[in-house]
């Protein structure tokens, strides 16, 4: 399966921007410079950027190898922004409002000489000339080797994708070579180099949920935040069915039955994760429940393709074509302005009405591993 994303022409774009942009206009949203909301009056605040395409497993809820095998085609280094152009573009979407920047993929850690970019990006100021909260996700592998250097360049968090202790269960997960324990070296080196480091587990029914217990014991009391995410229906290739979804609920009440937990208020509006903490003490997990609890109504978050197309949606089915803005000599007013327009637009609540209309559940989506997480 190729994925085909060919480019507009600059008329066709010029055209697209200029309706986003009366669209915004209509409704009343100010394009005029200052920092935009969308068609429900949510700001842009957070910008995820997948830098690669390209990973170095094959889990099945988001790269299934049946679909990423040998024959299928990766974007080429060409196609890639580099990172003299996602650095500009970071820069304006700081003067836009966007307060935090996540490096996403694919793996990002494969993306060679990553860290050259995280030391161009933490050198960005946004609105007031506040400094960026520059984050990263990754599957950890590759962490180890590269969490001095990724501290050294600039970065502020991590956070480690990791599904199952059980490794046996890990390696039928991930669909690849390693072990839970790389992973777990990886965390602790990101630990050393004083990167804070927040722990995703994708919880499945009848597939890791038993794990969930034995994932809390092992980072309850170790300082990292180990969150766990409802299964979601991202993309069209992972097989989703609402019966592998454990709710959040679910999970918590298990959880409350071995330690009791109080609930923490949220740290800055549009936070994914619903915080609980160990009422002895010993930390706090997370609850990122998309599918049974959506939280729509305050996303803030936008996301940029490893070729510079800005989605507006975790699940959406197209993108605007940055790059082509970009290659084609724009100055930054334009780019602004085309920001401003698109995001201005912006209707998206897939999660909020996943439930009341079934038939969008089949829609073309495009990939998690695309576009991140």
């Amino acid at each position: 399966m190729n994925r085909v994303i060919p480019l507009v022409d600059q008329r066709r774009l010029d055209q697209a921007v200029r309706v986003q942009a009366s669209g915004a206009q209509a409704r009343g949203v100010d394009t005029s410079g200052q920092p935009p909301r969308d068609a429900r009056g949510r700001p842009l605040r957070d910008l995820r950027i997948s830098v690669t395409d390209r990973c170095n497993f094959r889990c099945g809820y988001c790269m299934p190898r049946d679909v990423f095998d040998g024959n299928y085609r990766f974007l080429p280094q060409p196609e890639l922004l580099s990172f003299e152009e996602i650095t500009r573009l970071a820069g304006l979407f700081a003067q836009a409002g966007v307060q935090k920047i996540r490096l996403t993929g694919g793996e990002p850690l494969l993306r060679k000489h990553v860290e050259k970019l995280i030391a161009m990006l933490a050198g960005l100021r946004g609105i007031g000339g506040q400094p960026l909260d520059l984050t990263l996700t990754t599957n950890g592998i590759l962490l180890a080797r590269k969490a001095q250097a990724l501290r050294e360049a600039g970065l502020a968090r991590v956070t480690v994708s990791l599904d199952a202790l059980d490794e046996a269960l890990f390696r039928r997960m991930s669909d690849a070579d390693f072990s839970p324990d790389d992973v777990l070296r990886g965390i602790d080196a990101a630990a050393q180099a004083g990167l804070p480091v927040k722990v995703n587990m994708v919880v499945r029914r009848g597939v890791n949920d038993h794990q969930i217990l034995p994932m809390a014991r092992r980072f309850r009391g170790s300082g990292h935040v180990l969150r766990f995410i409802e299964y979601m229906d991202v993309g069209n290739t992972n097989g989703w069915n609402m019966a592998e979804v454990v709710p959040g609920a679910e999970v918590l009440a298990r959880l409350a039955a071995q330690w009791p937990l109080r609930a923490l208020t949220p740290q800055y509006p549009g936070e994914v994760a619903e915080r609980w903490a160990y009422e002895d003490g010993q930390g706090e997990i997370g609850l990122i429940t998309s599918v049974t609890q959506a939280f729509c109504g305050d996303c803030n978050r936008a996301r940029l393709s490893p070729e510079g197309r800005l989605f507006l949606c975790l699940f959406a089915s197209r993108g605007h074509d940055l790059r082509a803005l970009l290659r084609s000599g724009a100055d930054d007013a334009r780019i602004r302005g085309a920001l401003s327009a698109i995001w201005g637009a912006r209707e998206d609540a897939y999660s909020e009405s996943r439930g009341s209309q079934p038939d969008r559940r089949d829609a073309p989506r495009i990939e998690m591993s695309y576009i991140g997480g």
